[in-house]
């Protein structure tokens, strides 16, 4: 499943972000991608810095004016740093913080983490697919293939459950 409920638009003003969808579409060159949604995007400060030390490391560097980068209120909690890393942490307390219910996260422990307090969850396939949905995008296949092509892991069962309803 790409997402735990694919919100509408009316239903996600704002989507918190984590690392994980951010690289993979900048591996596709496909950041622009998220200008076109009516929803904003926001991601912690924990997220640029892990993205800061990615591109000083040779890995692609992620400048996007689509994400807003923001404090927490409070310090991360010590609990959720205990079994996540300190972007999916942080991306869920900004969620709980601020009242966001969606948020966008690849990698498979914040999911779970994320969905067991109650969030909505998305991913780079989900996101993907309702830009398709939106009309953003005519095509994911090509843009998914990209990515796989650019070194980004999707399970082939998700990947291929994600793009037949659509048609792909």
């Amino acid at each position: 499943m790409l997402t735990t409920s694919c919100p509408t638009p009316s239903m996600a003003d704002r989507i918190v972000l984590d690392s994980g969808p951010l690289v993979a579409l900048a591996r596709a060159d496909a950041l622009d991608v998220l200008a076109a949604f009516p929803d904003s995007f926001v991601a912690p400060l924990q997220v640029r810095f892990e993205l800061e030390a990615g591109a000083e490391r040779g890995h692609v560097v992620i400048d996007t004016p689509s994400v807003v980068y923001l404090p927490l209120a409070d310090a991360l909690n010590p609990l959720a740093l205990a079994e996540l890393g300190a972007g999916e942490a942080a991306v869920i307390q900004h969620a709980l913080e601020q009242r966001i219910g969606v948020v966008g996260i690849d990698e498979r422990k914040g999911r779970r983490a994320a969905r067991a307090v109650g969030l909505t969850v998305t991913g780079t396939l989900g996101l993907l697919a309702r830009a398709k949905i939106l009309g953003v995008l005519s095509a994911l296949r090509p843009i998914v293939e990209r990515m796989q092509a650019r070194g980004v892991w999707f399970d082939e069962d998700l990947v291929e459950r994600g793009l037949v309803p659509l048609g792909e």
